[in-house]
């Protein structure tokens, strides 16, 4: 059996992404644009500053009828401290860190920079595609998490 399914293996490399200087409005006709929840920030060296998404859009529109916007730039309303995995990171782990929490998207980074993003749905194709020994049913691509881990290295006894 080959080895485990990971970060790399899966990942969108060809990614809409935003700069930190980039108004909210053109961040949002992008969102909508493209039809994606969310975009990762990064600077000209294409480090990962942050994720920018829905939420923070929302966020922002919902404090404007309250307060006076200092800006519109972006960089006032990325999360900066997103979460992110590293190429090798396998998928089983991935799935759980979409399992306990919020997340739709996971940047994936190399020494700080970015080099692709793995989604919720990502994950799900990559099980999703495993091959059954023919006559096996469908769900057999589940047992012992064979599509994400190989039975020797799975994680549960």
């Amino acid at each position: 059996m080959q080895g485990s399914k990971v970060a790399r293996d899966v990942m969108v490399r060809d990614l809409i992404t935003l700069t930190p200087q980039m108004d909210l409005f053109d961040a949002i006709d992008l969102l909508l644009r493209h039809q994606i929840s969310g975009a990762p920030v990064v600077d000209e060296s294409h480090k990962l500053l942050g994720v920018f998404s829905e939420k923070d859009c929302l966020r922002v529109l919902v404090n404007a009828a309250y307060e006076q916007l200092p800006t519109t730039r972006i960089n006032a309303f990325l999360q900066a401290d997103c979460q992110t995995v590293e190429e090798d990171t396998d998928l089983l782990t991935i799935a759980q860190l979409f399992l306990n929490n919020s997340y739709r998207r996971l940047p994936v980074v190399r020494d700080g920079k970015l080099v692709g993003q793995i989604s919720r749905r990502d994950v799900l194709r990559a099980v999703n595609s495993v091959e059954v020994p023919h006559g096996e049913p469908r769900h057999a691509r589940l047992l012992y998490l064979s599509s994400l881990v190989p039975i020797d290295d799975a994680p549960f006894s």
